[in-house]
């Protein structure tokens, strides 16, 4: 039997190049850790030699959807068309936002929302179950958070984070998907240095 390779995967084994989509969903844009490590991933994945696009998603502007009919229409505001495209291009996304009361940031799931509409994201099939159609891409989630990363894990579980991972990103067709929990966040500056560094090394192995 030979084995077939999905093309990303084997530009990986090669040593190719990655066309990486960074995701910044931070909806402030003053200075914060998690564009820190935006830029950390971005550098990293430039000096590997990967194509890098970003999307920083309060620099956009777009309205929320507020009915199943806005969700399903098709005049998409064109921040909104540009980001479709920038995912249709990419072969490995990260997704970065912080922690905010367990779940995503409001602002960044209304983007979700918008971007992850039927046909694009997913779309009926013959078992009546939504099929994704974003697949043959992978994924990595870095989340940032205050509480120290062990709590979130054991004492929270993660659920919002794992919600993520399953029921967007694999749901719509992403895989593998990988996650990192960036905690304590407002700690130590050497415990941010410390996540920097490895944030590079993801980048430049489009990790």
């Amino acid at each position: 039997m030979i084995a077939v390779i999905a093309p990303i995967a084997f530009a990986r084994m090669v040593g190719g190049m990655t066309r990486i989509l960074i995701i910044d969903g931070h909806p402030d844009r003053a200075e914060h850790f998690l564009h820190a490590a935006a830029d950390a991933y971005a550098e990293g994945a430039e000096s590997g030699g990967h194509d890098v696009r970003r999307i920083e998603v309060a620099r956009l502007d777009f309205p929320l959807i507020r009915s199943e009919q806005q969700f399903h229409a098709d005049d998409v505001p064109c921040d909104i068309s540009a980001a479709q495209q920038a995912i249709r291009w990419a072969e490995h996304i990260v997704v970065l936002y912080p922690l905010w009361l367990g779940e995503t940031p409001a602002f960044f799931k209304a983007f979700l929302e918008q971007v992850a509409r039927p046909n694009f994201a997913f779309a009926p099939s013959d078992g009546g179950f939504p099929k994704g159609t974003l697949e043959g891409r992978s994924a990595r989630m870095i989340v940032t958070m205050g509480m120290p990363a062990p709590v979130y894990k054991l004492y929270y579980g993660a659920h919002g984070v794992k919600s993520f991972k399953r029921n967007i990103l694999e749901f719509v067709g992403m895989d593998p998907v990988r996650y990192a929990i960036i905690g304590s966040v407002d700690g130590p500056e050497k415990h941010r240095t410390r996540w920097l560094e490895r944030l590079r090394r993801w980048g430049e192995q489009a990790h």
